[in-house]
């Protein structure tokens, strides 16, 4: 009998277990579910005005760091008309002739910034390691000099650290990887600075990457710049695919065993320029972890800005041709074109269609902001500046994005891809030394 009513016991026991793991799972089913759907609170957040979904975002945005992924204030600091590269001058307490500055930083919410460390690909003045170190030497000014404001950020722990402190983490981002001059040794030393990102172009074709702007020649990346790719993934800088044509992108997901990040881009197919990313790219983001932090470029955000460009430039030619050695009449005729012909503006509805296709694509966790604010001229109308990210966010509301998909592309999003590429850097430092390979040994070159 005691085995018996143990038997019993046993039986019951192993049921009620059943039970609970059977309710758990349903739970669980559920509970995803309703994490998919859009919650009550959503559905009516998205035809509330826009000054109350304003204020949503502002709450939302004192719980999750913005963070954006691409701005250009430290060339905006060197090329100033007034006192050029003079940090000191360009007072971010004040308010500066550029889109940044320490007010406006504040009122858009921003609680991390990749700053960009921006050298031309066409410099010819030198080579571009002088001007490089000059540039992160202006970013590491503008951190120090703002205290109270800024810190620096070497890893996702950073910015999350710097955010609960009240300080926006700052973290520098390369654009261009003619800056390493060919060289494996230069790219250690730019991370060792502080860098944490590269982008392995700008708009000129690099010995060893094609960009997308200028004529490919590799069909992508070189075997020196998959080495190269490999080099980022062992230091845990991140790949930034942004200004390289799609053979690059490809080759670059083919080799990168971390996340990507495109810094300043959008979706091709809603705006067709070369800067844009392909959908057949985009469709790669899941399985490779990376995310797309989406600019507000006018002219890469919208077909009938890109049109009407168009439309214009031909005007010129036209005009050009009937008065070819008449200035006057020239100026004169396009002044009067263009008042009949009034130029169209890129809107937040335009940004937000980019956001809305690359998370139809790729998912909403693959979107990001890298606004590019100090590094264009034209902006789009009502993101004129780096006050403007919460109106974004409210369109997003609007559009019916939940909260938790707006905290991703906050910053959840891409300080996933930071915190990833930092784990796969620990795993490879293990696994291999640094690279030692040149451009000669692998591509053949004579340098």
């Amino acid at each position: 009998m005691r085995h018996s009513s143990h038997h019993a016991r046993s039986i019951v026991a192993r049921t009620f277990a059943s039970a609970l793991v059977i309710t758990s799972l349903t739970a669980t089913v559920v509970a995803a579910q309703v994490l998919k759907a859009p919650s009550l609170a959503t559905q009516r957040l998205k035809n509330a005005d826009l000054a109350t979904r304003v204020a949503h975002v502002r709450a939302l945005l004192k719980t999750t760091p913005l963070v954006d992924g691409h701005n250009d204030l430290p060339w905006a600091i060197r090329e100033t008309k007034n006192n050029p590269r003079d940090v000191i001058a360009y007072d971010l307490r004040a308010t500066p002739s550029g889109m940044t500055d320490i007010a406006r930083l504040r009122t858009g919410g921003v609680g991390g910034q990749f700053w960009s460390v921006y050298v031309p690909g066409e410099v010819k003045d030198s080579g571009y390691a002088r001007i490089q170190l000059e540039q992160i030497d202006i970013a590491h000014q503008v951190i120090a000099r703002y205290p109270e404001v800024f810190a620096t950020a070497l890893t996702a722990a950073d910015v999350r650290a710097s955010y609960k402190r009240g300080k926006i983490g700052s973290l520098l981002g390369m654009e261009g990887g003619h800056a390493i001059e060919n060289s494996l040794g230069a790219l250690r030393a730019y991370y060792d600075l502080g860098v944490r990102y590269m982008t392995l172009t700008h708009n000129v074709t690099l010995d060893w990457a094609d960009a997308a702007l200028d004529v490919p020649k590799h069909n992508g990346l070189t075997a020196f710049g998959k080495e190269v790719v490999r080099e980022m993934n062992r230091l845990g800088m991140l790949v930034d695919l942004s200004h390289v044509s799609p053979g690059t992108m490809s080759a670059a997901l083919d080799v990168t065993e971390a996340p990507v990040i495109f810094s300043h881009s959008a979706a091709r197919a809603v705006t067709d320029v070369p800067r844009n990313v392909p959908d057949s790219i985009l469709a790669r983001l899941p399985k490779n972890g990376g995310v797309v932090m989406v600019y507000f470029v006018p002219s890469f955000m919208s077909q009938t800005v890109i049109d009407f460009e168009k439309l214009a430039t031909g005007a010129r030619d036209s005009i050009i041709r009937l008065s070819p050695t008449d200035k006057d009449a020239q100026v004169n005729s396009l002044a009067v074109w263009r008042t009949q012909h009034p130029a169209p503006r890129a809107t937040i509805a335009d940004i937000a269609n980019h956001m809305d296709h690359i998370k139809q694509v790729a998912g909403a966790a693959h979107v990001g902001i890298g606004g590019d604010f100090d590094g264009i001229t034209d902006t789009v109308l009502g993101l004129e500046d780096v006050s403007k990210y919460p109106d974004l966010f409210a369109e997003l509301v609007h559009r019916g994005w939940t909260d938790a998909e707006l905290r991703g592309v906050a910053s959840e999003n891409v300080l996933r891809v930071l915190t990833r590429a930092e784990a796969v850097a620990a795993r490879l430092r293990k696994a291999r030394p640094a690279s030692t390979k040149t451009i000669e040994q692998l591509d053949g070159k004579r340098m």
